[in-house]
């Protein structure tokens, strides 16, 4: 895969970004609240707010450079909250990356 293509590092982001949601959703809140170590959220959700920043400024890359419609970059956006959207749309991004049009 070619990183130099905002869809191709949106893609690698969001992948990235799903994966600390899921762990911070998943584990480290459960450690907080079961296990007496709130370590865990602070660690993992700082490291998340990180890659969460990234990805909206990769959905803002990729919005100007494709010259997106609004409503496909707010969803972009949007999906970013609940755990595993931008795994769903990996397949939308992945049709576009090959190049079909994708509104």
């Amino acid at each position: 895969m070619n990183f130099s293509t905002p869809i191709s590092r949106l893609r690698l982001i969001g992948l990235i970004e799903g994966i600390s949601c899921v762990l911070l959703f998943f584990v480290a809140v459960p450690l907080k609240y079961l296990a007496d170590t709130p370590q865990a959220v602070t660690i993992v959700g700082s490291i998340h707010g990180a890659l969460w920043t990234l990805y909206i400024l990769a959905v803002v890359n990729a919005w100007v450079a494709r010259r997106w419609p609004i409503h496909r970059a707010a969803t972009f956006a949007i999906c970013s909250i609940p755990p595993i959207a931008t795994f769903l749309l990996d397949a939308s991004l992945r049709r576009e990356q090959a190049g079909e049009v994708i509104t």
